[in-house]
Parts: C-alpha cells; structure tokens; sequence
C-alpha cells in the first residue's frame, strides 16, 4: 500500500511544519512516491504522491493558489506539502477549505527546511518500505511454490493465497469448473457454476487502476456483477490457457503493488500446479489405453491379477460388458476442414471430444465404461445388464452422437456392435464381434449406421461360403455381364436389381425410390435378365442372382 501518511509527518526532518488539513486522514492514506511541481500540475502528478511546492508563480493571487491546489487534487496526490515565507507567507483560509472538501492532506512546511532534505528522508522511507514489502512478497511467492512441490491441491493453495491479500478467491479450470473456493461471494459462485449465468458478468472497461505499469496489468479483467466488482485472470501455462484466478476486493485500492506481485506468484504456482496435474492425467490415461487396447487385442483371461489391476485404475471387470466399436467414416473431411494434417493436434482434439462424450454418457446411464482409441478407431466397452443391452447400445450412442453433433457438426460415426460374453476371455470375444459386425457394415456401405453382430448371421454365413472356389466362379461368371455393362453404359443396372429386390419386386415402389419413370424401370429390368439370362420372376433365378450381389457386396470376392 505504501508508507501512511502518518509516517510521512512524523518524520524527524518535518517536525516543525503543521498539518493543515485532513488530520483525521493520516493513518488511511498512503504515499507512493514524492515529487516537487510548481505551476502548471498537468500530468505531472500521479496518484498517492506527495507534492512540494512552493507556490511560485501563485504569489499575492489567492485564486491561483486555490486552483493550483485543486489540480492536485484532480491528479488523486495523498499530500500537498506548500513552503511558506516566501512566494506563500500564509496558507489562505478558502485554500485549506478546498483541501479539507477533497480529502487533501495540506501540509504547511517552514521555508528553511529544504526541499532536497524532505525529498531525502520520504525516499528512504518509501525505499525501506518497499524493501520489506518485497521480501515479504518472497516470502508469499516461496510458501506458494512450496504448496506445488508438497502435492497440496489447489485449495490449499488458495488458503495460502488467502492468508496474504485477505480477499476472497476462486480457481477454475479451463471448462469452468470450480476447484477451490476461500470466501467468494455466494452470487460469484452462482455465476461461475453456471455456464449460462456467465452473461450476467459485464466487462468494465472504465476501472482506473494505478498500476498500469506492472507486468500483470494488461492481463487483468474486470467485470461488474450488479453492485460488485471482480477481477479475473488467466492461468497461462505453454501459451495455453489452464484455468482463471478471480478476486474480489473490497475496493479497487485494495490491489496493491504487493497484492499484484503475490497474484503474479500465485498465476506462477498455479500454473505449475496443472502442469504437475497434466502430466499425472496423461500417464493415467496412457496406462488406461494400455490396459484396455490389451484387454481388446489379447486373449488373456480374466484372473485375479488382472482383476487387481483394472480396480488400480478405476474398472470393475466383473461385470458383463458389449464391445462397440466406432469409426470416424469423414475422418479426412473433418479434418481438412480445420486446414489441418491427420496426424496433428486435430484428431487429437478429436478424440480427446469423443472421449469425454463416452465419460458423460457413462454417467448419465449409470453404467461402467472403458475406452480406447486405436488406429483411428474408437474401442469401448459398455456395461450391460439389467436390460437388453441392444436397448442400452443404442441409447448410450444416441447420447453420444447427439452431442457430438452439437460440437462436431457432420461427423459420421458407424458402429459394430458385440453380443455380450460371460466367460474368461469375453472381452477379447466381444471386440472380435463388434470388429466384425463393423467391417460387415463398412462393406456394406452403411456409413454412419449402427450393425450389430447378433444381426450379421446371413452376412457371415455369407463370408463363410464365399472362400470356396467354386461359389467365387459361379458368382463372377454370374455378375460379369452386368458390371460390364454398367463400366461401358455408366448404367447402374446392380443397383437397380438391389433396389427392386429391397421392395420385393414391387415396381411402383422401386420406380419412387429410383426417381425413375415405370417405364424406363421395366426396360432396364428386361436388360438385366437378358444380361443374366435368369428371369427375375423365377424363384431360382432371383435367389442366384440375390445371392451373388450379397458376396459381390461383401468384397470376398472379385
């Protein structure tokens, strides 16, 4: 805050000059620094100094002397120190008046007592003081690295803080979520603890400050929140912002010069605080994908061993889990429309939204969750009794996809879907599913869909069929003069067939779908069984020819 004003008068070198007015101001107001002005003050003087002058240039004009001392005034000095005998042999009775009206500490100083001595004495006052006010700041700054360094929690950081600036004090995170709270006012939290309250904070722009020239000041943010004001600043760690400090002073004098360094310490501890809390997260995280891309991708049975590792790391394996597993089918498109590369911090990002959209749905179902990634692929295994956990599948991706759509607007995730096991290698089983049941519907095309395995059985029965030598012959000999045609014409007549075959052979409703006119269905309908030479009303003819689009689907075979 500064040397009192108090202090300054007592001084040995101004024992003879007389307080003229603001006695009662003296142990309130502080002096910063101190200087000598004569007309004209102009910018010349800065807040909480203390001015010598000796009223030259005022000399035989009361008026001018009282418009002198109002311009001190106006700068926001803590004291005015007028040299009488000379230029002023007596301080008139309208300038003390103007002077006691605005606070004004008016000092009359005997014209002997030389400016060079009181510069002097106030100095080494002002120096001594400051001395002492930045050991203690070292002292604060010591004490909080400590609190980083003894795995204290930001809370207790905050109480330290607390100790020294005696204001309340609140730290967020970077998604807004209160970790440490010393006394902040009810209606701040309110503000902070919903996101959608946020709005009541009005920036203030207008808050006259007097230390623009600290370091921290530009870093500052002040909002007015009804008849209250608050001060917000970043928490900065790697040009990335970890989370906010927000204060509450009294009034704005209450940021000192000692407060702002203590604040500026605090940003620094906290900010190691995050960095020491990232790194634990990331190896927590990396020790998680480990244990659970292993779970996917290794038949390793399920002991009490492996039992005793997954509760280390927060997973409960003996509950019956369903594989899904997830692919971004616009992975490429996502991101080049962040003008990014596929390896960067975009899919990054990316998967770091997916997986906290899994964490949330877990916890809103109410059920245990394990997650992955994995070659651009997202592995999860979802808890599911109590109900038919195709219900609980779909309701747990609904919630996912819903929101996702909100941050990531166009993504298309396609799913497969395991049966769940209930055996020593389940988990191993149910990712083989839901790896299956997703390249069934990759292939098949149904990007952005959701296959489950338990609905795949004619698709592997399929596959299955297809590795004969024999089948492959007969479906290519087949399918051969249809995709020959369709290269040479840019016909689609396979898609046609499939089109047709969906709506079992209803050609109305195939002619809808197609955007076609009847007729020219029909005609493409007659090249398709001269083609093929199979009619398309022959129950033997239609399955062959259904049978043979289904593995050309499939991709077995060429």
């Amino acid at each position: 805050m500064g040397v009192s004003a108090e202090d300054i008068v007592q001084l040995s070198i101004l024992e003879t000059s007389k307080v003229k007015a603001g006695k009662q101001l003296l142990k309130e107001t502080f002096v910063e620094w101190i200087s000598v002005i004569e007309l004209p003050v102009e910018n010349f003087v800065r807040k909480n100094e203390f001015v010598l002058t000796t009223g030259m240039g005022c000399e035989n004009d009361p008026q001018l002397l009282e418009e002198y001392v109002e311009d001190v005034v106006q700068s926001g000095a803590s004291i005015l120190g007028v040299a009488t005998g000379r230029y002023v042999y007596d301080i008139p009775d309208r300038v003390i008046q103007v002077a006691n009206k605005n606070d004004l500490i008016l000092i009359d100083i005997p014209w002997e007592i030389r400016f060079g001595d009181i510069l002097q004495h106030v100095m080494e006052k002002i120096t001594l003081d400051k001395q002492e006010e930045r050991q203690q700041a070292e002292k604060v700054r010591q004490k909080l690295i400590d609190c980083v360094l003894q795995d204290k929690d930001l809370q207790q950081i905050s109480h330290t803080l607390y100790r020294f600036i005696r204001m309340p004090v609140l730290m967020v995170d970077q998604s807004g979520f209160i970790r440490a709270n010393q006394h902040m006012n009810k209606q701040v939290l309110r503000v902070y603890q919903d996101e959608n309250s946020q709005h009541n904070l009005q920036p203030n722009s207008s808050i006259d400050l007097h230390f623009k020239e600290h370091p921290l000041y530009y870093h500052l943010e002040a909002y007015d929140l009804d008849d209250k004001i608050i001060f917000q600043l970043p928490i900065i760690n790697n040009h990335k912002t970890q989370g906010y400090l927000i204060v509450q002073p009294k009034s704005k004098e209450q940021l000192s010069w000692f407060v702002m360094n203590v604040l500026e310490h605090a940003l620094t501890a906290c900010a190691l605080y995050f960095v020491k809390e990232n790194a634990i997260e990331l190896t927590e995280i990396r020790l998680k994908d480990n244990f659970v891309l292993n779970l996917a991708k290794q038949e390793t049975p399920i002991d009490d061993q492996l039992l005793s590792k997954a509760k280390l790391l927060g997973y409960d394996l003996n509950y019956p889990y369903v594989c899904l597993l997830g692919e971004v089918s616009n992975r490429e498109d996502l991101v080049r429309d962040k003008n990014d590369s596929p390896e960067n911090s975009s899919l990054q990002s990316l998967n770091y939204y997916i997986q906290k959209e899994i964490t949330y749905a877990g916890k809103l179902l109410g059920r245990h969750t394990m997650a992955t990634f994995d070659e651009g692929q997202v592995i999860i295994f979802l808890e599911a009794d109590h109900h038919p956990y195709m219900e609980t599948a779909n309701h747990f991706l609904d919630t996912i996809s819903r929101r996702l759509n909100e941050l990531l607007a166009g993504m298309e995730l396609s799913w497969g879907i395991s049966t769940p096991k209930d055996n020593e290698t389940a988990f191993y089983e149910t990712y083989q599913e839901a790896k299956t049941a997703l390249d069934i519907g990759v292939q098949q095309g149904d990007r952005g869909e959701r296959t489950f395995f338990s609905n795949t059985k004619i698709n592997r029965l399929l596959m299955a069929i297809s590795k004969e030598s024999e089948i492959a012959s007969i479906v290519k000999e087949t399918l051969q003069p249809l995709l020959d045609y369709d290269k040479k014409r840019q016909t689609d007549l396979l898609y046609t067939f499939m089109t047709y075959n969906k709506y079992k052979g209803n050609v109305s409703q195939t002619a809808r779908a197609l955007n076609l006119h009847r007729q020219s269905l029909l005609h493409r309908l007659r090249n398709i069984e001269a083609l093929t030479q199979l009619s398309l009303i022959d129950s033997d003819d239609s399955f062959l020819l259904e049978l043979s689009v289904r593995l050309w689907t499939l991709k077995k075979i060429k």
